[in-house]
């Protein structure tokens, strides 16, 4: 716990001590028509396994836009989505996106109880930090670390992501932060957070 929440220290301090140029959101908005398909006009994907990215920091989406050209973070659609995007580009796509309302989705019921209890904890049995730790308690995360916000967002595509972090198919994740706490969660811990993340607002 101490390590982790040192490498989160270490990161917002070095990313507060790097300047990025804001990016235009109306240039943004129309480089978005090609991102449109799968993460809706607004950012507020329709599809449960396309994330939403509407509301989301800037910086977050131009790290990740980064890693999926540079190759850091894999995925073959967003692999080729992002080869042809300047840095600019990118910069313009996640001021458009930060400047969007995010959705708020629904939790599941019966998950709910499971996942804010893992969410404002963790498991000190396991070592699962809590989420809130880094995301914040409402989900609204960490712009200057680059932790993204999770207010609203599907709970299957936070929960790929989990799975992904656990099995280490993700791994462009700072100080292997998320793959240390991921690799210590159950399949019914991650469907229980995923689901408390789909309603917390």
């Amino acid at each position: 716990m101490k390590k982790l929440l040192t490498i989160a220290a270490i990161t917002t301090l070095s990313v507060m001590a790097s300047a990025h140029a804001a990016g235009d959101a109306e240039a943004g908005k129309v480089k978005s028509a090609m991102c449109a398909a799968c993460h809706g006009a607004d950012g507020n994907s329709p599809a449960p396994n396309f994330p939403k990215l509407a509301g989301q920091h800037a910086d977050y989406i131009v790290k990740q836009l980064s890693d999926f050209k540079g190759g850091a973070r894999t995925d073959a659609t967003m692999n080729a989505m992002a080869a042809p995007l300047t840095d600019e580009d990118m910069a313009n796509l996640g001021a458009f996106y930060a400047s969007q309302k995010g959705s708020v989705g629904k939790a599941a019921e019966d998950k709910v109880e499971q996942g804010q209890m893992l969410y404002r904890a963790g498991n000190t049995a396991s070592g699962v930090t809590a989420c809130g730790a880094c995301h914040g308690p409402t989900g609204a995360g960490n712009p200057m670390a680059k932790f993204p916000g999770l207010s609203g967002q599907h709970a299957d595509y936070v929960a790929l992501q989990l799975k992904n972090f656990r099995s280490g198919a993700r791994a462009n994740d700072a100080g292997s932060m998320m793959r240390a706490i991921a690799k210590k969660m159950t399949d019914a811990e991650i469907d229980a957070v995923a689901q408390y993340v789909q309603g917390l607002h």
